[in-house]
């Protein structure tokens, strides 16, 4: 089965879909071998590890399309990649879908901030009129050629003009060819059960694990939001986030080692030898090696 199909049978899908964030290969493989069914690339973890650089629409193009081909090829599972707000205006959208789509991804997010773009989170942010979005999402349909790729249409407008506005632009976006909409930075629980049963399409909502002390968007359980109607629940940061935490805790260790002389022994810090090899693959690594060796 085609990943497109997959990713659009898994939305569809009574059962919320859990898709966490992934921003190299390697955290993909392990949300893979963790036995998630789907996951989505970072457009902020990206841009943050690749480049360096905070979510504030530096990252192009052409940095997000290599970091993202070379996650959806290092795994089984259908990747929803971000695509920020298509990098321009619809004809640039319409070769963004297509790099996208030729580079392995299940479908993409395309948003409808101004460029240059920042992090759904934080306060700046502008949106776009209506109708230049729609126009962006019909290009995104019409330029798709597997009609399984999932065009997922990201509105910002809750956090700026309310959520009756974020309602009114999803049902836009939605006649205009999305698949599925994925309202960003929704203020309240209450606000997320209204966008819920106001549209029609798939209905995607980004958790943050408190991440942030005050997170815009509440923490709400996988079983109420299923309920709600929610089709999927992303946690784009998380991965990041929690490696970071890890890799801190590990180098303090080792500050604390070098002062104290003493040595090194914090197995509880670290993923074992086996378990990293056993998730990359390396035992498949070894018998293709004999396959090879044999011709």
């Amino acid at each position: 089965m085609k990943k497109t199909t997959r990713l659009r049978e898994l939305i569809k899908a009574r059962e919320i879909l859990i898709s966490p964030g992934a921003y190299d290969c390697l955290s993909a493989k392990l949300i893979e071998h963790m036995g998630f069914k789907s996951l989505s690339t970072t457009g902020a973890g990206i841009s943050e590890s690749f480049l360096g650089l905070p979510d504030f629409g530096i990252m192009g193009l052409n940095d997000n399309l290599t970091v993202s081909k070379n996650i959806a090829q290092a795994v089984n599972v259908p990747v929803m990649a971000d695509a920020d707000t298509g990098y321009g205006n619809a004809v640039n959208v319409h070769y963004t879908v297509r790099a996208f789509e030729q580079a392995g991804l299940a479908g993409i997010n395309l948003e409808d901030q101004v460029f240059p773009k920042r992090c759904g989170h934080i306060k700046g942010k502008e949106i776009i009129a209506t109708k230049e979005m729609t126009t962006k999402i019909k290009a995104a349909a019409a330029a798709r050629k597997d009609p399984d790729f999932i065009i997922n249409a990201r509105t910002d407008a809750a956090a700026i003009a309310g959520i009756d506005e974020a309602i009114k632009r999803a049902k836009a976006y939605i006649d205009a060819g999305a698949d599925m909409v994925f309202p960003d930075a929704v203020l309240s629980e209450k606000d997320i059960e209204k966008f819920v049963k106001k549209v029609s399409a798939p209905v995607s909502i980004n958790m943050g694990l408190a991440i942030r002390q005050r997170p815009t968007t509440p923490l709400v359980s996988f079983k109420c939001l299923e309920e709600m109607g929610v089709a999927r629940v992303t946690f784009p940061r998380m991965t990041m986030s929690a490696a970071l935490t890890g890799m801190k805790k590990a180098l303090e260790t080792v500050l604390k080692a070098i002062k104290e002389e003493k040595i090194i022994e914090r197995p509880d810090l670290v993923l074992s030898f086996e378990n990293m090899t056993d998730m990359l693959g390396y035992s498949e690594m070894q018998e293709l090696e004999k396959q090879i060796a044999a011709l």
